[in-house]
């Protein structure tokens, strides 16, 4: 905790008992130095001490105490608390503060309250620790001095009003049996007036006239009396529906998306309530431009207070609208005005939703746009606008031509300079002005390059595609990607394309959609699938030469005494064993996926056939095929090579 580096003493987590002189003393051969220094410790004051209660009355105490140590800085200001065991015992709450160093305070009590009090020191390092608690000190129970606060009408519904009010904390009850005595009586219409105790601090009443103004009292009593004269508060009853709809409705054209709205308001008997405010809504129900016809849509603005205008903003330019007003409580809204139709007038349309530059040459280039998505007005025409960018991306001067056909989306752009970098712009116009350009940049073409036509289009870097149209059937065209700010050298990616010719294109797009040929289609593709059925079929079943009828007509008792000593009784229903229970028993036989393959029994002067054609391949042949000799036993030997 203390640390001496060379000429330097740190103490950390410095205490009381640091304080004191420290002196440092430096050593010779010949004689010693010493300096010495202060060290003064502040710290917050030690807690009070020795409470002491006196001057007992029924509304004040005087509270007495010892005060404990400054630690070097003065006490400014002593704090005193108590805590009560009847309502919230064990919370502390400050009751007085006495400024200075005193010690005594006289404090004033509230009746029927158990007290017990303690004392916190405070100087400029901070609060100490309160004191010990001192006495119990009880006051005697006496009437309420005070009346609840805070009085309010609530209700949920037209005939009924529901009293509330904030209840006395329990220091300010004074006595035991607490009971709030409500009194009420109709404004202007009733003399005496109504009453009721109640203990809660609300009281419902049922049955009364819908929104009228009531005249309320509420006075807080108890076993020893009753609070003070109470203040009369002004309450309405229930709230209802306004039962009138504005009226004198009309609509003064501001722009094209904006209009004022006028009204006459409901009178006041018909509101039911306390007037909240009016709400216009508002719908589109069809385009100028093109008369379709909207899905009504609503879309509704509050306007708080009583008044009789409000602005509509955001409304789309060149439509027809309707439009309605109502009034509104705490409790709804009231009936609806009538409709009112109003017309915006043409507004200046939105940007074009594309531009594209085409057939880029030494000296022009062919713009291509779309028509805007919102015109918001008959299209009168178009303003294209171009200007060069150098290569510090400076901007030159700015140059129009107008576009006076509104149905024409291309412009051939003539006497540009060539290799030269350009931004262009294109805005949509109607009698109320243009719109917003869109843009797009591109590069001229080198002198002495040859004249082939170039297009360029805008891709995003996220794009995973992008298609290219209004390509010329028949013709081949390189594809490029290249960043935005483009040269020969740089593309990202290259390819040669050849769209189709026209005659193939037409052809192709006329059969696809001929009944006919879709007919013949679904027919070819059945016949196909029944054929393979068939083949299948076939080829499961088997498609073998019948040995034993050929046997039959022409016997060879030689080879049929070998058969049976191999292979024993042949029959018809055998072959597909047969078959499968075929095996290569000489090295030089390839092994085949059919037991009646030709090429595997024999050639040349050993032919596998006899006088009449028959085929034995599988009971005779050459010996260099692999002879069978019998041994007179029923077992058959095989000459096997691995």
């Amino acid at each position: 905790r203390i640390i001496l580096d060379r000429d330097t003493l740190l103490i950390s987590s410095v205490m009381l008992e640091d304080q004191g002189t420290y002196t440092c003393v430096a050593h010779t051969s010949l004689d010693t130095a010493t300096a010495e220094t202060q060290l003064i410790v502040l710290d917050v004051p030690d807690p009070p001490e020795d409470l002491q209660l006196s001057e007992n009355q029924n509304r004040s105490v005087r509270l007495s105490w010892r005060a404990g140590a400054s630690h070097n800085s003065p006490i400014n200001e002593s704090i005193v608390e108590f805590e009560e065991n009847r309502w919230e015992p064990g919370r502390w709450q400050e009751l007085a503060r006495v400024p200075g160093n005193g010690t005594t305070a006289l404090l004033s009590l509230a009746p029927y309250v158990n007290y017990q009090f303690r004392v916190v020191s405070v100087n400029a390092v901070g609060r100490s620790h309160p004191s010990k608690p001192s006495l119990r000190h009880t006051t005697p129970p006496a009437a309420p001095d005070k009346n609840p606060e805070n009085i309010r009408v609530e209700a949920s519904e037209p005939n009924e009003m529901v009293m509330k009010w904030e209840p006395l904390k329990p220091v300010e009850r004074n006595g035991p049996g607490l009971e709030y005595r409500v009194s009420w009586r109709q404004r202007g219409v009733e003399v005496e007036w109504n009453e009721e105790t109640v203990k809660k601090h609300s009281l419902t009443l049922r049955n009364t006239p819908t929104f009228v103004p009531y005249e309320i009292k509420v006075q807080a009593v108890n076993n020893l009396g009753s609070g003070p004269e109470p203040n009369v508060t002004i309450g309405y009853s229930g709230e209802d529906f306004p039962d009138a709809a504005p009226s004198g409705v009309s609509v003064e054209v501001v722009n094209s998306t904006l209009v004022k709205v006028f009204w006459f308001g409901i009178p006041r008997d018909r509101v039911h309530g306390h007037l909240r405010g009016y709400k216009v809504s508002w719908w589109k129900t069809k385009s100028m431009l093109d008369g379709k016809r909207h899905h009504p849509e609503k879309h509704f603005l509050t306007f708080v207070g009583d008044r009789n205008y409000g602005m509509i903003p955001g409304l789309d330019p060149f439509s027809e609208f309707r439009l309605t007003v109502l009034a509104y409580n705490s409790r709804g809204d009231g009936p609806e005005s009538s409709p009112v139709v109003f017309e915006t007038p043409e507004g200046v349309p939105e940007q074009p939703h594309s531009l594209r530059i085409l057939n880029f040459d030494k000296d022009s280039v062919t713009l291509s746009w779309g028509r805007p998505r919102k015109a918001n007005g008959h299209i009168t025409g178009y303003i294209l606008q171009y200007q060069m960018i150098n290569e510090t991306h400076d901007v030159g001067p700015l140059s129009d031509v107008s576009v006076t056909n509104h149905s024409t989306l291309s412009w051939r752009l003539s006497g540009l300079s060539s290799s030269t970098k350009y931004k262009f712009y294109v805005k949509a116009c109607t009698v109320k002005g243009c719109g917003k350009p869109v843009t797009e940049e591109g590069l001229t073409m080198a002198r002495g390059s040859e004249g082939i036509g170039k297009m360029a289009d805008a891709v995003k870097p996220t794009q995973r595609f992008h298609p290219i149209e209004a390509l010329e059937p028949g013709t081949e065209y390189t594809v490029r990607l290249v960043t935005k700010n483009w040269v020969d050298n740089n593309s990202i990616f290259e390819d040669v394309i050849e769209t189709r010719g026209r005659a193939y294109a037409g052809v192709y797009d006329g059969l696809s959609t001929q009944g006919w040929f879709i007919g013949l289609m679904c027919a070819i593709a059945l016949l196909t699938l029944l054929l393979l059925t068939v083949c299948f079929v076939r080829r499961n079943k088997g498609g073998k030469y019948s040995v034993k009828e050929k046997e039959d007509l022409h016997p060879d008792p030689e080879a049929q005494s070998i058969k049976d000593e191999i292979f024993g009784e042949y029959s018809d229903s055998d072959e597909k064993p047969l078959k499968s229970s075929l095996h290569s028993v000489d090295g030089d036989i390839k092994a085949t996926g059919s037991a009646d393959s030709l090429v595997d029994y024999g050639e040349g002067e050993h032919g596998m056939f006899n006088e009449d054609g028959s085929f034995i391949g599988a009971y005779s042949g050459s010996k260099e095929k692999g002879s069978v000799e019998s041994t007179g036993s029923s077992t058959a030997t095989f000459p096997l090579h691995a």
